[in-house]
């Protein structure tokens, strides 16, 4: 005869005299709590926690990748001798990133919003809008007639859905920042945290201030100038759920730029191949086989990126070996890898995240690697609360002159960590990891050769050029004339991937990395964002049960 076991909490109540009374319930209700028999949402008060969730959405624009192992790094022969993209092994969780690159006219968007909520022409905001403009001039030449795309192919709608260009690594951070907050503003309107149409409200001048994701979920009565209470929603009637809370599962992770390792592993897609010879990194393009052009029955010979195949040669012969496109080419023009991500290897070069270094330091970390970490925290009051930056914008004049807002009204203010969070822990012990085991000593044998002076010895000492602006607006250069500059790699240059249609098709291999300044920007890098995955490692529904219980 089998025996049944049913699962059960145990609910007791205190008596008089002491003794307590328990009765069987079923913990079956995923609105009691397994370890208190407590209720959870209940209307009286109490713990309140999203006990529907299911799994994190999709966020728009975006394609699911699911994580998993291979070896990032350049396996093919190492033809210029770069010696930065060694080979390892790494894993990478799952995430989500643009099907396409960030186009013109989702930049606009940007502007747009910009240009309403902090109008240039008031004197206090000049420098936001302008600090987000692209570079139109990346495409002028000296010797090239290029003018038609420096006055149109940023606004013009014949390039509407062509990669943004001329942007640098900053802009890029700060554009994804800004698109977590708007994309969070239409979850919280959805799910009747705020009010419909809400977020308009701020475009139109009707609302002062406007929305920031931490400053709501740290400190909800600040956000829109202090005015949220106008602009609740039907969460409103429920006193318990008046403000969405990350246990409520409302709230997105932050865009993002993708790291070196999640750029490069998707790119790869191996998931639509399992070749031994793919899994061991010798896939050489995000497609399969060893050739550009389309093997395939249907389309055949068509070029499958948008890359320069040969000395002016950006395109083919016209209606014959064409790629279809000169300069950048419409995104999607093209087919997608096995992930569903267009354009990961021509069109334009990305921006990640990674500061550049040409070693992978996988002995530290073969899991997520990433290099850049910069740990802030939350700058708390007198009063207990998060700081906010109220009438404040916080601005950085870049080496070239150029300058652009960190911080925007309503934001919280972050410091970095301290002392306190550091003390004792093994896995960090400073705020600023950029240079990490990077070998600056031993980089090289001859490391002491590089200067006289002590603290001067290192292996990665580029050049220290200042640039202030005096009380006039004037800018001040002072360029640094040291004569024991050994190399341009600094904490501030940044990883781009990925070929682009000024490339040969060399460079269309996702391993191949390059960097660049973080400040400059050029007409064939561009970029597109991620975001991480919360919860389980795969998108299903049906999730396989891995372990069964033995009969």
């Amino acid at each position: 005869m089998k025996k049944h076991f049913i699962k059960v909490v145990l609910s007791c109540a205190i008596v008089i005299g002491g003794f307590t009374s328990c009765k069987n319930s079923s913990s079956s209700s995923k609105n009691v709590s397994r370890a208190t028999g407590w209720k959870i949402n209940a209307k009286e008060g109490g713990f309140q926690y999203n006990s529907d969730f299911k799994e994190q959405e999709t966020p728009p624009g975006t394609v699911f990748v699911e994580g998993g192992t291979f070896t990032k790094g350049k396996v093919q022969d190492d033809i210029m001798h770069d010696w930065n993209n060694s080979p390892t092994q790494q894993h990478v969780q799952s995430f989500y990133m643009d099907e396409t690159e960030v186009t013109n006219v989702m930049y606009l968007e940007y502007l747009d919003w910009l240009k309403a909520v902090y109008p240039p022409e008031n004197p206090s905001y000049a420098n936001i809008y302008k600090g987000a403009l692209p570079d139109t001039l990346v495409w002028r030449n000296r010797l090239g007639f290029n003018e038609t795309m420096t006055n149109n192919y940023l606004r013009h709608p014949a390039y509407a859905e062509y990669p943004v260009v001329g942007v640098n690594w900053i802009q890029a951070s700060q554009y994804a920042e800004w698109r977590t907050d708007r994309v969070n503003q239409a979850m919280l309107e959805r799910e009747g945290y705020l009010a419909q149409d809400s977020r308009y409200q701020v475009l139109s001048g009707e609302v002062e201030g406007t929305f920031s994701t931490e400053a709501y979920l740290n400190n909800p009565e600040s956000v829109y100038g202090g005015q949220i209470d106008s602009l609740q929603g039907k969460q409103k009637r429920d006193s318990i759920n008046v403000f969405a809370k990350r246990s409520s599962g409302v709230i997105m992770p932050e865009y993002r730029l993708p790291t070196e390792t999640e750029w490069e592993y998707a790119a790869q897609a191996l998931i639509g191949s399992r070749e031994y010879n793919n899994y061991r990194g010798r896939k050489k393009y995000p497609w399969e086989g060893d050739y550009t052009r389309n093997g395939q029955r249907v389309g055949r010979g068509d070029q499958l990126a948008n890359f320069k195949q040969g000395k002016g040669d950006y395109g083919g012969i016209a209606g014959w070996s064409d790629d279809g496109a000169d300069i950048t080419a419409e995104v999607k023009s093209y087919k997608p890898n096995d992930f569903g991500l267009y354009d990961m290897a021509g069109n334009v070069s990305e921006w990640v995240a990674d500061v550049y270094r040409p070693i992978v330091d996988d002995e530290i970390s073969d899991f997520n690697y990433y290099r850049g970490n910069i740990f802030l925290k939350k700058a708390i009051g007198e009063d207990g609360k998060v700081e906010i930056l109220k009438d404040q914008i916080v601005y950085d004049t870049l080496p070239n002159g150029k300058i652009v807002a960190i911080n925007l009204p309503g934001e919280i203010k972050e410091v970095p960590v301290s002392d306190e969070e550091t003390y004792l822990r093994t896995n960090f012990d400073k705020s600023d990891n950029r240079g990490y085991r990077d070998g600056d000593a031993g980089s090289s044998r001859f490391f002491q050769r590089f200067s006289d002076e002590a603290d001067n010895r290192k292996m990665y000492d580029s050049p220290k050029h200042k640039v202030e602006r005096d009380s006039t607006g004037k800018l001040l250069r002072q360029y640094d004339t040291s004569n024991y500059r050994t190399s341009l790699i600094n904490d501030e240059v940044r990883v781009y991937k990925g070929g682009s249609w000024r490339d040969r098709a060399f460079w269309l291999d996702p391993a191949q990395r390059r960097y660049l300044p973080q400040y400059m920007a050029t007409d064939d890098i561009g970029f597109r964002c991620a975001m991480s995955r919360v919860g389980s490692k795969s998108k299903s529904k049906n999730k396989t049960v891995r372990h069964k219980k033995a009969k």
